[in-house]
């Protein structure tokens, strides 16, 4: 498949979001199956928005941001349907002025799950993956991973992971029975050691686990943070400290869109206490280079 038009044009965007979610299929109805989950999520983030795949590239086009967009495959530990990874990936393709498609495939699939991963990155130009450990329900150190790792690592592309706390669970019954403790930051630390020349992004501020995000980050020069799920003014403040100083060129701009929207995220990026020589970086110039978009 090819690209309609020319890949990004850095000098016309002012940013880029390496953090949005798919959250509606225009190609299958959304399973209902355990809707608690969906009650509950829409009471902890206080919306039950969601927008299609069309309407945020409108909109981030509009915004001249560009943006990195994913599903979550969690058919494993949720039993529930996921959205395609083609579907996200072909809207990037139509898309390639404005919109980076990343993936997301249970690691429970094992090999098949690889032979999946392969066939997306060939086929379709996806340009990353994305893990949620607690909804996905591994361990990410797990050798059980490593089979869908070797291929993106191979391709030489960028794993997310959500990190820390997670809104989805939140309020459910047993939090649904999903584990916080996967999503400890730590546990990226023996994947950065198996596959060190792939990006790794641990997502979010990390609640409760800020300072293992931190010294994995120093620590490792193939680990990125994100600093989507949170409105600025409520980071840690060594977040802001480590962002500010050791890790300015490591920190990447993200918001957890429709959760949180670019507008809200940058106004209080404003008045959070980063200074002003980091902020192109943390806005663009650090998710360029990392997404090799320069």
């Amino acid at each position: 498949m090819e690209n309609k038009t020319n890949k990004i044009d850095l000098n016309n965007i002012i940013a880029i979001d390496v953090h949005t979610h798919a959250e509606v299929s225009c190609r299958q109805p959304h399973d209902d199956f355990r809707p608690e989950f969906d009650e509950a999520f829409a009471k902890y983030f206080k919306s039950s928005h969601r927008p299609t795949i069309a309407e945020t590239v409108a909109y981030y086009r509009a915004q001249k941001i560009a943006f990195v967009m994913f599903c979550i495959d969690a058919e494993f530990e949720l039993g529930r349907k996921r959205i395609p990874n083609e579907e996200v990936a072909e809207a990037a393709l139509e898309n390639p002025d404005i919109m980076i498609a990343f993936a997301s495939i249970d690691p429970h699939k094992g090999r098949m799950g690889a032979r999946e991963a392969r066939r997306l990155i060939e086929e379709f130009g996806i340009k990353g993956f994305k893990f949620h450990p607690t909804v996905q329900g591994f361990y990410p150190n797990d050798r059980m991973a490593f089979h869908l790792y070797e291929v993106i690592a191979e391709a030489g592309l960028p794993m997310l992971f959500h990190s820390g706390h997670s809104g989805f669970g939140s309020g459910v019954k047993a939090g649904g029975k999903l584990r916080l403790e996967y999503s400890n930051p730590m546990h990226l630390d023996d994947v950065a050691i198996h596959f060190p020349d792939s990006p790794i992004i641990i997502a979010h501020p990390s609640w409760p686990w800020q300072d293992e995000a931190l010294s994995v980050c120093l620590h490792k020069p193939n680990v990125y943070i994100d600093l989507s799920g949170w409105s600025p003014k409520y980071f840690p403040p060594q977040l802001v400290q480590y962002a500010n100083t050791q890790l300015k060129h490591k920190m990447l701009f993200g918001t957890d869109f429709p959760l949180i929207t670019p507008e809200r995220w940058m106004k209080d990026f404003e008045g959070a206490g980063f200074k002003e020589e980091v902020k192109a970086l943390i806005l663009k110039e650090n998710a360029a280079r990392m997404l090799g978009l320069g």
